[in-house]
């Protein structure tokens, strides 16, 4: 008796649920847990999804053309790798880390079509172990861009007395501070601040959140 799926699509079944298996327990348990940045976990989740099912499609696509395959299959991870600069703003280095390890987990699962399944589960464990020691012993740490109006603190000598300020009024725990833009101006400079991250709900790396226009900074 005839089943009513073919077995190459519960082979996409079944690889499918594997790699979004893997991609959630990397999201969720890894980068989640630590940035509470609910809109990129809308978008690992979704943009793996579709990639996973572009390129197992595209394998069959281009059976019939042996002699183009690798061409035609090289310029499609080209295109699918050049999303990464598909967005509006700038994406801190995070979370362009973990969106290329989506990006590379679906197209793993999704070219590895020669592999058992035994040999894919094997080196999507490796990725969750490569994320896991990296997130344990690499971590980096959370900052904040800060607009900040005693500027006379700025300099070298009285770095001391700035880091005290900056402790004072906002409350972190702040580790280093870098000096950017200087508006003598208005009395006023950009600074990134590093600091201890305690994470709790609600909190987030809102270094991305900060991002200020020059016509938003013109008008302050």
């Amino acid at each position: 008796m005839d089943t009513i799926f073919s077995a190459d699509f519960l082979n996409l079944i079944i690889r499918f649920i594997i790699c979004v298996v893997v991609i959630w327990v990397i999201v969720y348990r890894f980068y989640a847990a630590k940035s509470k940045r609910r809109d990129f976990y809308f978008t690992f989740m979704l943009i793996s999804i579709a990639i996973f099912f572009i390129v197992y499609f595209m394998i069959f696509a281009l059976e019939d053309m042996k002699a183009k395959a690798s061409m035609g299959l090289g310029i499609g991870l080209f295109g699918i790798f050049s999303i990464m600069r598909y967005r509006t703003d700038a994406m801190p280095v995070r979370e362009m880390t973990y969106l290329f390890v989506t990006i590379c987990l679906s197209v793993v699962n999704a070219l590895a079509v020669s592999m058992s399944y035994y040999e894919l589960i094997a080196t999507n464990m490796l990725f969750i172990l490569s994320v896991w020691v990296c997130e344990k012993h690499f971590k980096m740490d959370t900052s904040k861009l800060v607009q900040y109006d005693r500027i006379e603190l700025i300099k070298p000598e009285r770095r001391e007395e700035l880091i005290d300020d900056l402790k004072a009024r906002t409350g972190l725990e702040v580790l280093n501070v870098e000096i950017g833009a200087i508006d003598f101006l208005r009395d006023m400079a950009m600074l990134r601040v590093y600091y201890k991250s305690h994470t709790h709900k609600g909190d987030r790396d809102i270094d991305n959140m900060m991002k200020i226009s020059k016509s938003e900074y013109a008008n302050v």
